[in-house]
């Protein structure tokens, strides 16, 4: 296979960081990496030829016009979120002119980064994303509105990730993997609760599995190009026992945490809950169809369960303490 010319934003990310090595690493394509701070960048981007590093933002992208119509391939990770104006400026606005600006006859697949925050258990818009989602969910949700509308929408692969694990010394950390320290520090008290809700996650690196399994083999026509990144459905409460477990912590009793009690909770502690927060709250379940992930393409899966996502995010364990005992009582019987 001759190698590709790919343009690719949001390297400097946790997602990013996994793609991009992945591609430096495993395959021979020129890459056109564009990134405000190449300071940020901790992989080897030298480690062999073809790799080039734009130092320029999403704002620039009309100046990259003559560029952009050269590729052969186009992986948008790159994201903005805090200041409303920025958000919707780059995650919908300059997002869909970079994808303007890329050749409909030349470039063979645009793969897009959006989110499962916007998706509902069917794996439709969920409306309420785009009424109370945060600035970065409604961006993401009025992008994907409009991408039907540009003439390379025939060929976007639209990647919605559910909760997002990732980052170590050479990587920058998730904002999920960046809250397990927290989940740790409170587990003694998390552990006497019980609560109605699942979810779905995915490593970083199962992410950049599948981006480079779809680099080198684009959906063919009639294929899905609405692929919902994730592991088999985890429940809150299998969650709360694997952390238990892993962290040798016994569940004696556990109190439902209800929506009312919840609302208790929130006024008592004065806890601040943006309308999206509360909505969140309700609606518990986020889960979706047809979840995908390396194993779906026949590839070898690095973070399947919660033990995994524990294990290599560095959380030091105990083995699993009712596993092993009761081990430990088969050996003895």
């Amino acid at each position: 296979m001759l190698p590709k010319r790919i343009f690719m934003t949001g390297a400097s990310g946790c997602i990013g960081h996994y793609i991009a090595e992945a591609l430096i690493q495993s395959t021979e394509h020129e890459l056109h990496l564009l990134v405000r701070d190449p300071a940020k960048l901790k992989f080897d981007y030298q480690a062999r030829p073809g790799i080039h590093i734009i130092k320029a933002n999403m704002r620039d992208v009309d100046r990259m016009e003559d560029l952009l119509a050269s590729m052969d391939v186009a992986i948008l990770v790159a994201t903005a979120w805090g200041n409303a104006q920025e958000t919707y400026d780059v995650n919908v606005l300059k997002t869909l002119r970079l994808m303007s600006l890329l050749d409909p006859e030349r470039c063979e697949q645009v793969i897009y980064f959006s989110t499962a925050s916007i998706l509902d258990r069917k794996n439709h818009l969920l409306k309420e994303a785009g009424q109370l989602g945060t600035d970065y969910i409604s961006s993401k949700y009025s992008c994907f509105q409009q991408l039907s509308k540009l003439a390379i929408a025939p060929k976007v692969t639209t990647l919605f990730p559910t909760l997002v694990f990732g980052g170590d010394e050479h990587k920058p950390y998730s904002a999920v993997t960046s809250g397990i320290p927290e989940v740790v520090k409170w587990i003694d008290l998390i552990r006497f609760l019980k609560a109605d809700g699942s979810f779905h996650f995915v490593h970083g690196r199962d992410i950049a599995q599948v981006v480079q399994h779809l680099v080198e083999h684009p959906p063919e026509l009639g294929q899905p190009r609405q692929l919902v990144l994730g592991n088999a459905r985890v429940t809150v409460n299998e969650a709360i026992e694997t952390v238990c477990d892993y962290l040798g912590k016994k569940i004696q009793f556990q109190i439902p945490l209800s929506p009312v009690l919840a609302d208790v909770l929130i006024a008592v502690f004065r806890i601040q809950m943006a309308a999206w927060d509360r909505f969140c709250l309700k609606y518990q379940h986020f889960t979706y169809e047809n979840v995908v992930n390396p194993a779906t393409f026949n590839l070898p899966t690095y973070c399947a369960t919660f033990r995994d996502v524990l294990k290599v995010s560095g959380v030091p364990g105990q083995g699993g303490v009712r596993a092993t005992e009761a081990k430990e009582r088969a050996i003895a019987e």
